[in-house]
């Protein structure tokens, strides 16, 4: 089926839509791994975004229910150069269109990606539109300059939880749908306990917490401070999640009551907000970093790490307080701020994905990291 990407510069490719018919929009971005199209769907950090895939070929492996990251897909659309609608995986259930097409997500093929992605890389991410409906280009175009940008956009109440929840291999209601205190951990004293805010939390972060032993309960990102200090947990995690980190007042102010209570580790979002709450700013990249193939720089360790990125803001290095806070990781592409600790509070963020999913595994120290600081502080 014939289908049209506008973008609001004016640029237009023309498509066709795998998915059937339909219309949507959203700010374009492009991802460069060269696998994990189903982790990239279902990742909350890309709600509201309509995902290039630089790989001209997707789909060859279909779908998976265990490769999920959340409980939906989460993207405005996938686009693609060519889509293959014959997998060849023992573990596929069923082909990628038949999963975008359950959940009213467009997918597009048969455009120049390579194009597409030089055409962002060299103006930035912008506003885009899909249709199936209306082949013409003025229209559209006037129709994405009155869609919302991404910057001022609080995204994360579409994605958090609506209630507190225990991982164990997948989402367990608490009882009642409340924490009401630390009764609801199960295994206080065999392992620490970790209250995670939920900004758009991705399944395998759950699992490297699980993994590295930590017992963890997610809470809704508009969790208060108090709430959360009466759940007594022995340290806190803020996760990733999409959009603009500033609208996210709440979070940042509980981040900041937060500050000094207990250890605190940050993921990509998490990054953001834990660097507003110590009076830095963020500012929008000009295109992010999207990819599983990305090097940054430990600066303790002088080693390079390959990382997993899916961000299209960051903290400004300048606006940090130098005398409290340390450089640990930089990106070796734009030496963007990657990743930063507090000399006097013990709390420390990465804005790059150390649980991978899809990925290397370089950065999986990390969690580690997380548990010796806790054990220290405790």
């Amino acid at each position: 089926m014939k289908a049209l990407l506008a973008l609001e510069d004016g640029r237009t490719f023309t498509c066709n839509s795998f998915t059937g018919p339909g219309e949507t929009w959203g700010e374009v971005v492009f991802n460069t791994g060269m696998t994990g199209y189903q982790e990239v769907l279902t990742d909350p950090s890309y709600r509201g975004q309509m995902v290039t895939m630089t790989y001209p070929l997707i789909g060859n492996y279909g779908i998976c229910p265990d490769d999920v990251e959340s409980g939906r897909i989460q993207v405005a659309a996938f686009i693609v150069r060519e889509y293959q609608n014959f997998p060849s995986n023992y573990r596929s259930v069923e082909t990628l269109a038949d999963y975008l097409r359950k959940q009213g997500v467009m997918g597009i093929e048969g455009l120049d990606t390579r194009a597409l992605t030089r055409h962002i890389r060299n103006v930035g991410a912008m506003r885009g539109i899909i249709s199936t409906e209306d082949a013409e280009p003025a229209s559209l175009l006037k129709r994405v300059r009155k869609t919302p940008r991404m910057s001022g956009q609080d995204l994360v109440r579409d994605v958090t939880t609506d209630t507190p929840y225990a991982w164990a291999g997948k989402p367990v209601p608490l009882a009642d749908g409340v924490a009401p205190d630390q009764n609801i951990w199960q295994h206080r004293g065999e392992k620490f306990s970790v209250v995670a805010l939920d900004f758009g939390i991705k399944y395998n972060i759950l699992r490297c917490l699980e993994s590295a032993g930590f017992e963890v309960v997610v809470v809704p990102a508009s969790t208060g401070p108090e709430a959360i200090k009466k759940m007594n947990p022995d340290g806190i995690f803020l996760s990733n999640g999409p959009g603009d980190p500033e609208p996210v007042t709440y979070a940042i102010e509980t981040v900041r009551s937060l500050l000094g209570y207990r250890p605190i580790f940050g993921i990509c979002l998490g990054q953001q907000i834990l660097g507003l709450a110590l009076g830095g700013r963020t500012f929008k990249l000009k295109f992010g970093h999207r990819g599983a193939n990305q090097p940054v720089k430990n600066m303790a360790t002088g080693k390079i790490e390959i990382t997993s990125q899916n961000h299209g803001f960051s903290v400004d290095t300048d606006s940090l307080r130098a005398e409290d806070i340390e450089i640990t990781h930089i990106n070796l592409n734009d030496n963007t701020l990657e990743g930063f600790r507090h000399k006097k509070y013990p709390a420390f963020s990465v804005q790059y994905h150390p649980e991978a999913s899809p990925g290397p595994h370089d950065s999986r120290y990390l969690f580690e990291n997380f548990k010796n600081m806790i054990r220290e502080h405790r």
